[in-house]
C-alpha cells in the first residue's frame, strides 16, 4: 500500500475542497452558466456520454449528449428553470435515461460554474422503503424521553436506510475531539461505543464542510478518483471549487485512515445544533458500497429530525436554567437593595452568591477582605487568581473550565478550584467576585494514541500519515472541570451591574474626592468636543471638493481615478458619521438632564419608523410590546433606543428574516426595557469590553458601525443611574436589557 504524506505545518490547511478530482462512480461536468460550454469534465465522462473529453471540453452542451438518448432541450429547459429560480433544492435530484443506464443529475451553481454531478440511480422500491422508514424514525424521535435512547434509535433507523455495517453518533467535546455517543452494527464487529477520537482526525476545514454538505459519501476507498479536465486555456490558478459537491474526491490522508481502520466505505451525516457542527453520524462498511442520492437524502431527512430534536430539548434545558438563575438574581439584588453592606448581602442572607450558579465555592474580594462560601482555594490560593486577573485586560468577566491551563499554580488547588467564573468588580481595587468549580478526574479511552506519529525524511522534514492501530488506549484527564453554561454567565454579567449599581450609589454619597476627578473629566470632554466640532469644516471642504472633482471632471478621468474619488466621498461620510457619534459621546458628560414624564409607546413606534426606513428590500419585523411609561430626558432616551433598536435590525441582516421584540416591565423599584433579536449574536466570553469606546466584536467586522453607539448607551444609563446587561450566543441572536428606577432622583 502507498502511504501519503502531509506536512505538519499544512495538515489543518490542506485545501480539500480542490483536490481536483471526484469519486470514480460518477462523472462531473463543469458549465459556463451564460453559455452552457463545457469547461470542465472529470477524466471518466465517456461512461456517461460516449465521448472522450476532448471532444467536448469547450464546446456547447449539446456536443455531450449527441451520442446519448437524452435531448439536448430537455437538460437546457432544467438548468434555464434552476437559473431563473436561483434555485436547485426542487430541482434535484433528476433521473434520467443514458444509453440504457438510470443517472440521478445533482446539479449546483458556485464560483462561476454549474456543477452537473451524474451518479447511478437504484429503483423506485427503495424510495418506498425509505419514506415508511422516515415515517417511522419521526414516530421514534417523538416518543424518546432519554437522549441515549433516541440517539441509538437513530442510528438503527440510518443503518437501515443505507445497508451499512456500522453506524455511529459522534459528538464533538469543547475542543473538537470526538466521543461516541451511540452505536449500531453487525454482530461480528468490535464495539467502538465509548471511545474517544481526536480533534486532529477531523481538521477545521473538513468540519467547515461538514457544515455545508450534511451528507457525505466515499464510496470506495481502493477505487481511483477521476481527475477534473479542464478546456484548453483555462487558467491554472482557477482549480474546480467542489465544495458543494457530491462526488468530491478524498484527501489521500483520510484515505489511508480509513484503509488503516480496514473500512472499504464510507458515510458521515452532519449533526447541526444552533447553526454549528454537533456532531457527525459516522457510517462504516467493509467493502464497497455506493448509496444512491435518494437513500442519502432520507438518511439526512432522519439526521436533521434528530438535530431538531436536540435543539428543541436543549432549549428547553436552557430556560429552565436561565428562569432559576434569574429568579435566584432577583433575590440577591433585592438583597443588596436592603442592605447598606455589600459583603453581607451576597454572603450572609438566606440567598448568597454561592446559589447563583452550581459552583461549589465562591469568594468575594472586596475592601480588602475576602468572603469564602463552599468549597474554595484558600485565601493565598485566592491571591494569586485575583494577581493573575489584573493582567488580563480590561474585560468584565472570565469563564473558563481548565483554569491550570491558564495559571500553572492553580493545578495545585484544581480539586476545589479547576473551573473559575469571575467578574471584575474593580481592578484598581482588587475587588472581585469569584465563583470555583471543582476537578472532575476523567478516564477517557481512545481509539488508540491519539498522537499521530511523525516521521523524518532525508531532507530533515517531518511528515505526518494517520495512526494505524486503533487499540483502546486509556488516559486520565485531569484538571478540568464541568463548563459554565450560557445561563450562569448571563447571571454573573446581571449581577455585576447589580452590585455596581449599589457601590456607585454608595460612593457617591462618601467619596468627595471624586469631584476634583470631575472637574478633569469634564476639561477632558470639553476638549474632545471641541477638536471634533473643528474637525467637521475641513471635513467638509475635503467632501464638497471630491464631488466637485467627480461632477465637473469625471468623464475626463480614468475609471481608477474616478474610483478614487468615490472613495474619498465615501471614506468623509465615515468620517462625519463618526464625528457626529463622537460629539454626542462627549456631549453626554455635559448635557445636563431635562427630567420628563415620556411615553415609551409613542416614543418607541416613532423609532421602528425610522430605523426600518432603510430596510424597505429586506423582511424585518420589530415588535413592541408593553411599554411602561419612563421618567427621563426625552433626547436622551430617544438616542439610546434608537441605537438599541438600529443595532438590533443592523445585526439582523445576514438572516433571511430579522425579528426584534422590545417589551417592558416593572420589577420593584425599577423599569426594566429588553431589546431582543434573531441575529449574528456574540459569544459571552468574548462580549467583556462590549461597552467600551470604538470597541467592536470580531464577528461584527463585516458589518459597518462606529463602535460608538453602546458606549454611549452606557454613558447615558449611566446618567440616569440605571443600568445595562446582555445575554446572547453566537447565531442565536442578543438581548439587552436597561433598568431605569422607577422613582428617579437626578
Amino acid at each position: 500500500m502507498n502511504e501519503f504524506r502531509v506536512d505538519l505545518t499544512n495538515c489543518e490547511r490542506e485545501p480539500i475542497h480542490i483536490l481536483g478530482h471526484v469519486q470514480s462512480h460518477g462523472c462531473l461536468v463543469g458549465l459556463l452558466p451564460e453559455t452552457y460550454t463545457i469547461a470542465h469534465v472529470s477524466a471518466n465522462i465517456g461512461e456517461l456520454s460516449g465521448r472522450a473529453p476532448e471532444e467536448v471540453l469547450g464546446r456547447p452542451l449539446d456536443v455531450l449528449l449527441e451520442k446519448t438518448d437524452l435531448p439536448a432541450s430537455t437538460l437546457t429547459e432544467l438548468l434555464n428553470v434552476g437559473q431563473r429560480n436561483q434555485s436547485w433544492e426542487t430541482i434535484n435530484p433528476q433521473l434520467f435515461q443514458l444509453s440504457g443506464r438510470s443517472w440521478n443529475l445533482i446539479v449546483h451553481q458556485h464560483d462561476g460554474l454549474l456543477l452537473l454531478e451524474w451518479e447511478p440511480a437504484v429503483g423506485s422500491a427503495q424510495a418506498v422503503l425509505n419514506q415508511r422508514l422516515i415515517a417511522e424514525a419521526l414516530t421514534e424521535v417523538q416518543a424518546s424521553r432519554r437522549l441515549v435512547d433516541l440517539l441509538q434509535n437513530t442510528a438503527r433507523r440510518v443503518k437501515t436506510i443505507i445497508g451499512f455495517d456500522r453506524v455511529m453518533v459522534y459528538q464533538f467535546a469543547a475542543d473538537w475531539h470526538g466521543h461516541v455517543v451511540a452505536e449500531e452494527k453487525e454482530d461480528h464487529l468490535e464495539p467502538f461505543l465509548g471511545l474517544h477520537y481526536p480533534a486532529s482526525d477531523i481538521p477545521k476545514q473538513a468540519r467547515e464542510l461538514y457544515k455545508k454538505n450534511l451528507v457525505r459519501l466515499i464510496a470506495d476507498v481502493h477505487s481511483t478518483p477521476s481527475p477534473i479536465l479542464s478546456e484548453p486555456g483555462w487558467p491554472a490558478d482557477r482549480p474546480v471549487d467542489l465544495t458543494h459537491s457530491t462526488l468530491r474526491s478524498v484527501s489521500p490522508i483520510h484515505i489511508e485512515y480509513l484503509k488503516n481502520m480496514g473500512v472499504a466505505a464510507s458515510m458521515s451525516i452532519s449533526l447541526i445544533y444552533r447553526g454549528e457542527l454537533w456532531g457527525l453520524m459516522s457510517c462504516h462498511h467493509d467493502s464497497p458500497r455506493f448509496v444512491d442520492y435518494g437513500s442519502r437524502q432520507a438518511a439526512r431527512l432522519v439526521s436533521q429530525l434528530l438535530s431538531a430534536a436536540l435543539e428543541f430539548r436543549k432549549d428547553e434545558e436552557d430556560q429552565s436554567q436561565f428562569k432559576q438563575r434569574d429568579e435566584t438574581g432577583k433575590r440577591l439584588h433585592d438583597q443588596l437593595l436592603a442592605d447598606e453592606d455589600v459583603a453581607r448581602a451576597l454572603t450572609r442572607r438566606p440567598v448568597t452568591a454561592l446559589d447563583l450558579t452550581s459552583a461549589t465555592g465562591a469568594v468575594l474580594v472586596f475592601n480588602n477582605q475576602q468572603y469564602h462560601l463552599g468549597r474554595t482555594p484558600d485565601a493565598e490560593a485566592v491571591g494569586a487568581v485575583t494577581d493573575w486577573l489584573k493582567t488580563t485586560g480590561s474585560d468584565t468577566f472570565l469563564a473558563t473550565h481548565q483554569l491550570p491551563n491558564l495559571i500553572p499554580e492553580a493545578e495545585a488547588f484544581a480539586a476545589t478550584g479547576a473551573g473559575l467564573l469571575a467578574i471584575v468588580l474593580s481592578r484598581e481595587l482588587n475587588e472581585y467576585l469569584l465563583w470555583f468549580k471543582p476537578e472532575q478526574v476523567q478516564e477517557v479511552t481512545w481509539a488508540g494514541n491519539p498522537e499521530k506519529p511523525v516521521t523524518v525524511s532525508d531532507d530533515g522534514r517531518p511528515h505526518l500519515s494517520p495512526r494505524k492501530s486503533f487499540t483502546a488506549w486509556t488516559q486520565m484527564v485531569r484538571n478540568t472541570a464541568e463548563p459554565w453554561s450560557e445561563a450562569e454567565m448571563a447571571a454573573a454579567v446581571k449581577l455585576r451591574e447589580d452590585i455596581l449599581q449599589v457601590v456607585t450609589r454608595q460612593a457617591n454619597e462618601i467619596r468627595q474626592l471624586n469631584q476634583k476627578l470631575q472637574v478633569a473629566y469634564e476639561e477632558l470632554d470639553a476638549f474632545s468636543y471641541t477638536v471634533s466640532h473643528d474637525l467637521r469644516t475641513p471635513l467638509s471642504s475635503i467632501r464638497c471638493y471630491s464631488e466637485i472633482l467627480v461632477e465637473e471632471y469625471g468623464r475626463e478621468l480614468t475609471p481608477d481615478a474616478q474610483e478614487l474619488l468615490q472613495k474619498i466621498v465615501d471614506s468623509t461620510s465615515r468620517m462625519r458619521s463618526l464625528i457626529r457619534h463622537i460629539l454626542y459621546y462627549s456631549r453626554m458628560g455635559r448635557t445636563e438632564i431635562n427630567a420628563q414624564a415620556i411615553d415609551m409607546n409613542a416614543l418607541l413606534k416613532s423609532i421602528r419608523d425610522e430605523v426600518l426606513v432603510t430596510e424597505k428590500d429586506r423582511s424585518v419585523a420589530l415588535e413592541i410590546g408593553d411599554t411602561p411609561p419612563l421618567h427621563g430626558d426625552l433626547v436622551m432616551v430617544t438616542q439610546l433606543f434608537t441605537n438599541l433598536m438600529a443595532n438590533a435590525v443592523k445585526y439582523t441582516q445576514p438572516m433571511p428574516e430579522g425579528r426584534i421584540q422590545v417589551a417592558g416591565r416593572q420589577a420593584g423599584q425599577e423599569i426594566i426595557y429588553s431589546v431582543s433579536d434573531n441575529g449574528i449574536g456574540f459569544n459571552m466570553k468574548e462580549a467583556g469590553r462590549m461597552f467600551d469606546l470604538f470597541k467592536r466584536l470580531d464577528n461584527a467586522r463585516n458589518i459597518k458601525g462606529t463602535g460608538v453607539g453602546l458606549a454611549i448607551v452606557k454613558r447615558i444609563i449611566d446618567r440616569h443611574g440605571g443600568k445595562i446587561w446582555y445575554q446572547s450566543e453566537p447565531n442565536r441572536g442578543a438581548t439587552f436589557f436597561v433598568a431605569f428606577p422607577a422613582a428617579p432622583n437626578f
